[in-house]
């Protein structure tokens, strides 16, 4: 290991962005930070709320790189430092884990993964790469799979833009959310889809912010997780009455997310007021891009 003190930063993400089910990601200016110590030897975990290493994300993750090249993690304090994602909600929390335990065991070896290998063990465990790529890279990208192999792509992100995330108190799991969509869809939707998310690229590219609505349509994810998440409707009817240029569920929910004009400078205290008189506890965050991913320091 070449430093013997670090912080590995990494940003919350938001998936699919309507249309983009399992494709589109953008990382967000929320933060998990972990610091790493060398100490004499053994390993060390502090700050992670007495959970289980066989739970613990970041721990596994390190595990499982430093296997697979035949390394063994010695003499090191992995300590939670910071954790302002929220779990289960949407904003990509078992990304940042997976990426800052893949970032870790990296440092253990002196540095040696690329940033493609770094994606693709990440989207190998995370079993998708929407939320792995832009927490690595940071911005608005686009990923798939082309064989056992992540291709990605950055996306402009409108300068007037900013993001209005809206956190409730209950959780909403991955394989919850999942488990709501359908093993079968007909034509239609799939063409509604694919037009959507190739004029949200569009649109985000030249900052057609009057096409946003429109652009962030959804019939693959959206209609089908929006009952578990409690007055969804009404929460992106308001936004949209209070110059909302569109509104989606963050990844798989249960956060819920509206794109802002920067110039909107009553939305976040006209929706705070109208959240406050629901139930399930929601806050908003008006929050920035982050247009650097993880980042070791």
């Amino acid at each position: 290991m070449e430093q013997k003190k670090f912080t590995i930063r990494v940003p919350a993400t938001t998936a699919n962005l309507g249309p983009g089910f399992d494709s589109m990601g953008m990382a967000l200016q929320i933060y998990n930070e972990i610091e790493i110590e060398q100490i004499s030897n053994g390993i060390e975990i502090h700050g992670f709320n007495g959970l289980p290493l066989s739970e613990n994300l970041v721990y596994t993750a390190m595990e499982k790189v430093l296997t697979r090249y035949k390394r063994k993690a010695e003499g090191i304090r992995i300590v939670g430092k910071q954790f302002d994602i929220p779990m289960s909600r949407g904003l990509g929390s078992s990304a940042a884990s997976i990426v800052a335990g893949i970032l870790i065991a990296n440092h253990c070896m002196d540095r040696i993964l690329s940033v493609e290998e770094i994606i693709n063990l990440g989207t190998e465990m995370e079993g998708h790469p929407d939320n792995i790529v832009p927490a690595v890279l940071g911005g608005l990208t686009i990923s798939i799979m082309d064989g056992e192999n992540v291709v990605y792509s950055n996306v402009s992100i409108p300068r007037k833009l900013q993001f209005a995330v809206m956190v409730p108190e209950f959780k909403l799991s991955t394989h919850e959310a999942r488990s709501a969509l359908p093993s079968v869809y007909e034509k239609k939707d799939c063409i509604f889809n694919i037009s959507r998310a190739a004029l949200l690229v569009a649109a985000m590219q030249r900052e057609e912010l009057e096409k946003l609505r429109a652009a962030t349509g959804d019939k693959v994810h959206q209609p089908y997780r929006a009952p578990l998440i409690q007055n969804i409707y009404e929460i992106f009817q308001q936004a949209n009455d209070f110059g909302s240029k569109a509104e989606v569920i963050s990844g798989s929910g249960s956060t819920l997310l509206a794109m802002v004009e920067r110039e909107n400078k009553d939305f976040k205290e006209k929706m705070e007021n109208y959240l406050n008189t629901l139930p399930g506890g929601w806050k908003i965050h008006m929050l920035e891009a982050d247009e650097k991913g993880a980042v070791v320091y």
